[in-house]
């Protein structure tokens, strides 16, 4: 006699996280705890537009459409403007459950994005113990940079590199975006060199992270994440000034997307677990 078996197929879920930066909006997609795919546009001035592109190419990646999502969990200062999404989370949590997701031992975050920063203490399983955060000045984010980068006639990416040839790092003492553009154009004109003034900004940069998470028990290990992270001369600096190492994930800018997929997907594991009791 034969015995009958039920094939079991293991239940597939397909979640979202999106998370809408100042300067960038990135997309997230996981299938059952993995991703599967990501996106990574300028955010620009219309922000919905960004949110849909962002969406699309992501899906494209992941050969899906926005109707097989299970569940979707938007993050950032224009998480609201989501209206798609199931809900809302925060950008603080879901960087924090990101990165710990990537890197287990995590148990601090440092984020540097274009307007904002903020550093995160975490426990072993992700959750937020305390933080701080910077979402009032430019100095100290990617706006800064930027705005220094124009002004010496360099392109962003090239700011990292150059500053790791620095003999004598200049010392720009303004914390305002605005002065330390005037008092650089200064040094400049003393003829100091591209090095020694971009080395001098990133130091600038550490200094104001290492002021702002000095109430934090930033215990190792640290991630860096956030676009800034990509820049060797401001991970140095930060380093330097903390004293401590920080990891950088593979790709740093879709740690928060990341946080708020994986968040859909324990909405999801809540929700099966409801319909079976």
């Amino acid at each position: 006699m034969v015995e009958n078996k039920k094939s079991v197929t293991k239940k597939v879920n397909l979640v979202a996280g999106i998370d809408v930066g100042a300067a960038t909006a990135k997309t997230v997609i996981l299938r059952n705890g993995e991703i599967l795919a990501y996106s990574i546009i300028p955010t620009g001035h219309i922000v919905k537009q960004a949110i849909m592109k962002v969406t699309r190419e992501a899906l494209k990646r992941a050969k899906l459409a926005v109707s097989d999502l299970h569940y979707i969990i938007s993050t950032g200062y224009g998480r609201d403007a989501v209206d798609f999404a199931n809900e809302t989370k925060t950008e603080i949590l879901c960087h924090a459950k990101g990165a710990n997701f990537l890197l287990p031992a995590t148990r601090a975050v440092i984020d540097i994005g274009g307007q904002d920063s903020k550093a995160i203490d975490i426990d072993e399983a992700g959750n937020v113990i305390d933080f701080v955060m910077n979402d009032k000045c430019a100095a100290g984010t990617g706006r800064f940079l930027e705005v220094m980068a124009r002004a010496l006639d360099m392109e962003l990416e090239e700011l990292g590199p150059v500053s790791l040839i620095s003999e004598d790092p200049c010392k720009i003492s303004s914390t305002c975006t605005v002065f330390a553009e005037t008092e650089m154009v200064s040094l400049r004109a003393e003829g100091r060199s591209r090095a020694d003034l971009v080395a001098g900004i990133h130091k600038s940069v550490a200094s104001r992270i290492a002021t702002m998470a000095s109430g934090l028990e930033l215990k190792k290990e640290i991630v860096f994440t956030g676009g800034v992270a990509k820049n060797i001369g401001v991970k140095r600096a930060i380093e330097e000034k903390i004293g401590s190492e920080m990891l950088v994930p593979e790709e740093p800018q879709i740690i928060g997307a990341l946080g708020a997929a994986l968040l859909a997907q324990a909405k999801l594991k809540i929700h099966d677990v409801l319909l079976r009791s």
